[in-house]
Protein backbone atom coordinates (compact mmCIF):
# COMPACT_ATOMS: atom_id res chain seq x y z
CA UNK A 1 0.00 0.00 0.00
CA UNK A 2 1.50 3.33 -1.03
CA UNK A 3 0.27 6.66 0.16
CA UNK A 4 1.70 9.78 -1.87
CA UNK A 5 4.22 8.07 -3.17
CA UNK A 6 5.27 6.84 0.17
CA UNK A 7 5.48 2.98 0.50
CA UNK A 8 4.84 1.02 4.04
CA UNK A 9 7.63 0.40 5.80
CA UNK A 10 8.49 -3.13 5.65
CA UNK A 11 9.47 -4.81 9.07
CA UNK A 12 11.91 -6.86 6.98
CA UNK A 13 14.27 -3.89 6.56
CA UNK A 14 14.98 -3.67 9.55
CA UNK A 15 17.65 -6.07 9.94
CA UNK A 16 19.84 -5.18 6.95
CA UNK A 17 19.17 -1.13 8.09
CA UNK A 18 20.70 -2.25 11.53
CA UNK A 19 23.55 -4.09 9.38
CA UNK A 20 24.21 -0.99 7.37
CA UNK A 21 24.50 1.17 11.01
CA UNK A 22 26.63 -1.50 11.93
CA UNK A 23 29.58 -1.58 9.52
CA UNK A 24 29.10 2.79 9.40
CA UNK A 25 30.05 2.63 13.37
CA UNK A 26 33.13 0.08 13.01
CA UNK A 27 34.31 2.58 10.11
CA UNK A 28 33.44 0.16 7.48
CA UNK A 29 32.06 3.04 5.20
CA UNK A 30 32.47 1.70 1.64
CA UNK A 31 30.73 -1.28 2.82
CA UNK A 32 27.91 0.28 4.36
CA UNK A 33 27.30 2.93 1.46
CA UNK A 34 27.31 -0.12 -1.32
CA UNK A 35 24.59 -1.86 1.34
CA UNK A 36 22.30 1.38 1.55
CA UNK A 37 22.45 2.07 -2.20
CA UNK A 38 21.36 -1.52 -2.87
CA UNK A 39 18.62 -1.03 -0.57
CA UNK A 40 17.70 1.56 -1.81
CA UNK A 41 17.79 0.70 -5.62
CA UNK A 42 15.71 -2.37 -4.11
CA UNK A 43 13.07 -0.10 -1.92
CA UNK A 44 13.05 3.81 -4.04
CA UNK A 45 10.01 4.51 -1.93
CA UNK A 46 11.06 3.36 1.40
CA UNK A 47 11.64 6.68 2.73
CA UNK A 48 13.76 5.60 5.79
CA UNK A 49 16.23 3.72 3.38
CA UNK A 50 16.58 7.00 1.27
CA UNK A 51 17.36 9.08 4.91
CA UNK A 52 19.37 6.66 5.64
CA UNK A 53 21.80 7.01 2.37
CA UNK A 54 21.84 10.66 2.71
CA UNK A 55 22.62 10.32 6.38
CA UNK A 56 25.84 7.92 5.57
CA UNK A 57 26.71 10.21 2.90
CA UNK A 58 26.40 13.32 4.88
CA UNK A 59 27.71 12.14 8.59
CA UNK A 60 30.21 8.82 7.57
CA UNK A 61 30.92 9.95 4.21
CA UNK A 62 31.05 13.90 4.73
CA UNK A 63 29.89 14.62 1.16
CA UNK A 64 27.23 16.89 2.29
CA UNK A 65 26.77 17.77 -1.58
CA UNK A 66 26.26 14.52 -2.42
CA UNK A 67 23.87 13.51 0.42
CA UNK A 68 21.22 16.32 -0.46
CA UNK A 69 19.46 14.99 -3.50
CA UNK A 70 18.70 11.75 -1.22
CA UNK A 71 17.21 14.53 1.08
CA UNK A 72 15.36 16.10 -1.72
CA UNK A 73 13.85 12.76 -2.91
CA UNK A 74 12.47 12.00 0.74
CA UNK A 75 10.74 15.42 1.10
CA UNK A 76 9.07 15.18 -2.27
CA UNK A 77 7.72 12.36 -1.29
CA UNK A 78 6.63 13.50 2.13
CA UNK A 79 7.41 17.12 2.61
CA UNK A 80 6.34 17.05 6.48
CA UNK A 81 8.55 14.51 7.16
CA UNK A 82 10.69 16.41 9.84
CA UNK A 83 13.92 14.56 10.42
CA UNK A 84 15.00 14.75 6.80
CA UNK A 85 14.04 18.73 6.80
CA UNK A 86 15.93 19.06 9.94
CA UNK A 87 19.27 16.72 8.35
CA UNK A 88 18.99 18.81 4.95
CA UNK A 89 18.96 21.90 6.76
CA UNK A 90 22.17 20.70 8.67
CA UNK A 91 23.27 20.00 5.16
CA UNK A 92 22.38 23.09 3.27
CA UNK A 93 24.44 24.91 6.11
CA UNK A 94 27.20 22.59 5.99
CA UNK A 95 27.74 23.72 2.08
CA UNK A 96 27.55 27.16 3.00
CA UNK A 97 23.69 27.97 1.79
CA UNK A 98 22.82 29.53 4.67
CA UNK A 99 19.41 31.24 3.48
CA UNK A 100 17.96 28.24 2.41
CA UNK A 101 19.18 25.98 5.92
CA UNK A 102 17.49 29.06 8.06
CA UNK A 103 14.21 28.13 5.80
CA UNK A 104 14.06 24.76 6.30
CA UNK A 105 15.21 25.14 10.53
CA UNK A 106 12.40 27.43 10.57
CA UNK A 107 9.58 24.94 9.10
CA UNK A 108 10.93 22.20 11.43
CA UNK A 109 10.28 24.87 14.40
CA UNK A 110 6.72 25.32 12.74
CA UNK A 111 5.89 21.89 12.77
CA UNK A 112 7.21 20.86 16.13
CA UNK A 113 10.55 18.52 16.65
CA UNK A 114 11.90 17.62 19.57
CA UNK A 115 15.73 18.23 19.34
CA UNK A 116 15.11 22.05 19.90
CA UNK A 117 19.00 22.35 21.12
CA UNK A 118 20.24 21.27 17.58
CA UNK A 119 17.65 23.47 15.94
CA UNK A 120 18.32 26.71 17.69
CA UNK A 121 22.34 26.31 17.99
CA UNK A 122 22.16 25.08 14.20
CA UNK A 123 20.20 28.10 12.91
CA UNK A 124 22.21 30.70 15.22
CA UNK A 125 25.33 29.64 13.25
CA UNK A 126 23.85 29.95 9.86
CA UNK A 127 22.14 33.17 10.76
CA UNK A 128 25.40 34.65 12.43
CA UNK A 129 27.13 33.90 8.90
CA UNK A 130 24.32 36.15 7.45
CA UNK A 131 25.34 38.60 9.33
CA UNK A 132 21.71 38.35 10.71
CA UNK A 133 22.99 38.90 14.39
CA UNK A 134 19.68 39.82 16.91
CA UNK A 135 18.13 36.48 15.55
CA UNK A 136 21.69 34.81 16.19
CA UNK A 137 21.39 35.98 19.73
CA UNK A 138 17.89 34.74 20.31
CA UNK A 139 18.62 31.48 19.31
CA UNK A 140 21.86 31.64 21.33
CA UNK A 141 19.29 32.60 24.59
CA UNK A 142 16.43 29.97 23.59
CA UNK A 143 19.32 27.53 23.52
CA UNK A 144 20.43 28.26 26.79
CA UNK A 145 16.97 27.58 27.66
CA UNK A 146 17.14 24.16 26.74
CA UNK A 147 20.71 23.51 27.94
CA UNK A 148 21.04 26.41 30.94
CA UNK A 149 25.02 27.21 31.94
CA UNK A 150 26.01 25.61 29.03
CA UNK A 151 29.59 27.38 28.26
CA UNK A 152 30.19 26.53 24.79
CA UNK A 153 26.41 28.42 24.54
CA UNK A 154 26.95 31.38 26.34
CA UNK A 155 30.49 31.92 24.70
CA UNK A 156 28.75 32.09 21.18
CA UNK A 157 25.52 34.41 23.19
CA UNK A 158 28.13 36.71 24.13
CA UNK A 159 29.79 36.86 20.67
CA UNK A 160 26.45 37.50 19.22
CA UNK A 161 25.95 40.43 21.88
CA UNK A 162 29.38 42.02 21.34
CA UNK A 163 28.31 42.20 17.58
CA UNK A 164 25.27 44.35 18.73
CA UNK A 165 27.33 46.65 20.89
CA UNK A 166 25.60 44.81 24.07
CA UNK A 167 29.09 45.01 25.46
CA UNK A 168 28.21 44.75 29.46
CA UNK A 169 25.88 41.55 28.57
CA UNK A 170 28.38 39.98 26.86
CA UNK A 171 31.17 40.73 29.73
CA UNK A 172 28.71 39.28 31.49
CA UNK A 173 28.10 35.93 29.43
CA UNK A 174 31.97 35.24 29.23
CA UNK A 175 32.33 35.65 33.07
CA UNK A 176 29.44 33.26 33.36
CA UNK A 177 30.70 30.68 30.99
CA UNK A 178 34.25 30.97 33.18
CA UNK A 179 31.96 30.44 36.51
CA UNK A 180 30.61 27.10 35.41
CA UNK A 181 33.79 25.43 34.57
CA UNK A 182 35.71 23.05 36.29
CA UNK A 183 38.90 24.72 38.09
CA UNK A 184 41.04 22.45 35.98
CA UNK A 185 39.92 23.08 32.89
CA UNK A 186 39.16 27.02 32.09
CA UNK A 187 38.79 27.73 28.39
CA UNK A 188 41.82 29.86 27.75
CA UNK A 189 39.27 31.42 24.91
CA UNK A 190 36.96 32.19 27.22
CA UNK A 191 39.55 34.62 28.73
CA UNK A 192 41.16 35.92 25.69
CA UNK A 193 38.04 37.15 25.03
CA UNK A 194 36.52 38.33 28.13
CA UNK A 195 39.69 39.85 28.08
CA UNK A 196 39.68 41.48 24.80
CA UNK A 197 35.49 42.78 25.73
CA UNK A 198 37.54 44.64 29.13
CA UNK A 199 39.82 46.42 26.96
CA UNK A 200 37.54 47.78 24.89
CA UNK A 201 35.83 49.01 27.72
CA UNK A 202 38.61 50.35 29.44
CA UNK A 203 39.44 48.24 32.08
CA UNK A 204 43.27 47.50 31.14
CA UNK A 205 44.12 45.74 34.36
CA UNK A 206 41.03 43.18 34.23
CA UNK A 207 42.17 42.61 30.16
CA UNK A 208 45.96 42.29 31.50
CA UNK A 209 45.01 39.99 34.17
CA UNK A 210 42.63 37.46 31.94
CA UNK A 211 45.42 37.27 29.11
CA UNK A 212 48.11 37.02 31.73
CA UNK A 213 45.66 33.88 32.85
CA UNK A 214 44.72 32.83 29.81
CA UNK A 215 48.43 32.29 28.78
CA UNK A 216 48.84 30.07 31.94
CA UNK A 217 45.77 28.17 31.33
CA UNK A 218 46.90 26.88 27.96
CA UNK A 219 46.18 23.63 27.39
CA UNK A 220 47.54 20.41 25.17
CA UNK A 221 45.78 20.22 22.60
CA UNK A 222 44.65 24.05 22.28
CA UNK A 223 45.70 26.10 19.20
CA UNK A 224 48.76 27.09 18.96
CA UNK A 225 47.25 30.45 17.72
CA UNK A 226 45.66 30.99 20.33
CA UNK A 227 49.00 30.81 22.40
CA UNK A 228 50.18 33.09 20.22
CA UNK A 229 46.94 35.80 19.93
CA UNK A 230 47.05 35.55 23.58
CA UNK A 231 50.96 36.97 23.93
CA UNK A 232 50.37 39.61 21.25
CA UNK A 233 47.46 41.30 22.98
CA UNK A 234 49.20 41.15 26.21
CA UNK A 235 52.22 42.78 24.39
CA UNK A 236 49.97 45.28 22.91
CA UNK A 237 48.57 46.33 26.71
CA UNK A 238 52.60 46.80 28.05
CA UNK A 239 53.18 48.77 25.15
CA UNK A 240 50.71 51.26 26.10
Amino acid sequence: MEHKGRAKWLPELGAPLREVDRLRRSGRYEQALAQIRQLAEAHPTQLKVLLEVGLTLAIWGRVPEEALPWFDRVLEMAPGHLTTRLHRALTLARLGRHSEAVEDFNTVESVGHRKLLILYTKRAESLRALGRHAEAERDWSRALEEDPGNPWLLHQRARAREALGRLEEALQDLTDALASEAEDSVDPELLRDRGLLRARRGDTAGARADFEEGIARFRQGDPPELLESLRQRLQELQDR
